[in-house]
């Protein structure tokens, strides 16, 4: 029997997680395209943004394909072919499959707002996180002194999780440098009337009363108006400011777009019962119009959920209809400290924090097997500085 050729572009929790899955039938040639070489760990980010290490967040792909029957291609998805089911890349290499799986992820969005891409610090990739850590040490060196205000602008998940860390990290900062301790003042700004706009009211309300106890002050329901390099504009006030992080802002990947997908009114490609936007062209994770779409939880009951019915396809049974999982809710905010929101059971602190470490292990060993898995988990706990008079204190 003929191979099907299975075609997984983004190497995200949804396009991994398909390729792994669909990689154990022998019917299918699964190959999966990636812009990048490694697997981008969001919710690492901001422990690999204030002294963590960058292994944290950044796995290579290489490493979690290994022993896979999986070909890995690195390159940018630009164009479908759908008259010759192939994908053409930014190089003008193409790619032909039989099973189309579009795992592509969400791109930053600054909507416009004068000033913010120029001068806004960004951390969704290793290197934006790099330039930011660079900034820190920097402006604390050279002016002997904390910056007048650090502000996140943005009350989602990364947003409340960076501004938890900052306080601590700026001081350990301060410590290794000899630097005389000063007021860190971190700001919070929020569009919406609270903090987790997404999420459930009483987990935003215990959240907000963590980050106030850090001593971080928000602005709930401000819109931000501009940003220069010496202040951020928001709704009725001016902040001094030479740190302002940006994680308010994310918009679908222009790719669906840019080749005529059919896309919500938010942006999301419209898909079916069986997460197909098109016959044998599917969408998970971020990209889809579902609920919960945005979680890495999601992507990864995307994923399961599609690769389950390409295999009952195989055997001669029919696709089961997609049934929309409800997400864990787990927010670090600040040491030893996280909220989470588990259907029924809501533990905040300490305990939240244990919870967390312990999704933390699951989540890499639907990846990785446990030992890996471990070693990848302990890699939180592990610090990395560019900084050579940090680096020795470490």
């Amino acid at each position: 029997m003929k191979q099907k050729r299975v075609l997984i572009v983004g190497g995200g929790f949804a396009g991994i997680k398909a390729a792994l899955e669909l990689s154990a039938d022998k019917r299918l040639q699964v190959s999966l395209l990636s812009n990048r070489p490694t697997f981008r760990y969001y919710p690492g980010l901001h422990v690999t943004a204030t002294g963590g290490l960058p292994l944290d967040s950044s796995i290579p792909l290489n490493e979690i394909l290994d022993g896979k029957p999986v070909k890995l291609i690195i390159g940018e998805a630009v164009q479908l072919d759908r008259q010759d089911k192939t994908i053409i890349t930014s190089r003008i290499d193409s790619y032909d499959y039989d099973i189309l799986i579009m795992a592509l992820g969400v791109v930053t969005n600054f909507w416009q707002i004068k000033g913010l891409e120029k001068n806004a610090f960004s951390i969704k990739s290793n290197e934006e996180v790099m330039r930011f850590k660079n900034h820190l040490h920097q402006q604390l060196i050279d002016e002997s002194k904390p910056d007048l205000n650090y502000i996140i602008v943005g009350g989602g998940p990364t947003g409340v999780e960076i501004a938890g860390a900052l306080p601590g990290y700026l001081k350990k900062i301060m410590d290794r440098h000899n630097i005389k301790h000063r007021a860190i003042r971190v700001e919070l700004i929020e569009s919406a009337n609270r903090i987790l706009p997404q999420m459930p009211a009483s987990m935003s309300k215990k959240v907000a009363k963590r980050l106030r106890k850090l001593g971080i002050k928000l602005y709930l329901g401000k819109g931000v108006e501009g940003e220069t390099a010496e202040r951020l504009k928001i709704k009725g006030k001016s902040i001094l400011s030479h740190t302002v992080v940006w994680t308010a802002g994310v918009t679908n990947h222009p790719f669906f777009k840019v080749n005529k997908f059919k896309i919500n009114d938010n942006g999301k490609v419209i898909v079916n019962e069986y997460l197909q936007a098109e016959d044998n062209i599917y969408v998970l994770g971020d990209n889809a119009d579902t609920p919960y779409s945005g979680m890495a939880q999601t992507g990864l009951h995307d994923a399961m959920h599609v690769s389950a019915n390409i295999i009952r396809q195989l055997d001669g049974k029919p696709a089961r209809a997609y049934k929309p999982e409800q997400p864990v809710y787990i927010i670090p905010v600040g040491p030893y400290w996280a909220a989470v929101n588990w259907r029924k059971l809501k533990l905040y602190g300490w305990l939240g924090w244990m919870l967390r470490q312990t999704f933390r292990l699951v989540a890499f060993h639907y990846y990785e097997p446990w030992w890996k898995a471990s070693e990848q988990w302990i890699k939180e706990f592990e610090t990395f500085e560019n900084c050579p008079v940090c680096a020795s204190q470490i």
